[in-house]
């Protein structure tokens, strides 16, 4: 794409940036770990807003294993704000150079 034409575009792809980034605020992903028995919840800007425990998951003899497993929700929760971006910002950021660095 010619730099001038980017420039061009620069006033129309900031307003759809600021109404990606207003959406981003009321979107809500969860992502899940061991069979569903651990959910995270995160919003739009990756940050956590609620967890969800089966009590099946709560073994005082096995921590590490929950800890795992919060873990492993949060990555998979991360993964689905990251499409969710990607499928939002796709037509944006296939005309910007180097696109959106980690999306």
């Amino acid at each position: 794409m010619n730099p001038f034409d980017m420039l061009k575009n620069a006033k129309a792809i900031q307003e759809q940036i600021a109404k990606v980034q207003s959406e981003l605020e009321t979107v809500s992903v969860t992502g899940s770990a061991g069979g569903g028995i651990v959910k995270v919840v995160l919003n739009g800007h990756f940050g956590m807003t609620g967890i969800q425990l089966d009590p099946i998951a709560v073994d005082q003899r096995d921590i590490p294993m929950l800890q795992d497993l919060i873990v492993a929700a949060h990555a998979d929760a991360s993964n689905k704000v990251k499409e969710l971006l990607k499928a939002k910002l796709g037509p944006m950021a296939a005309g910007m150079p180097g696109g959106f660095p980690g999306l």
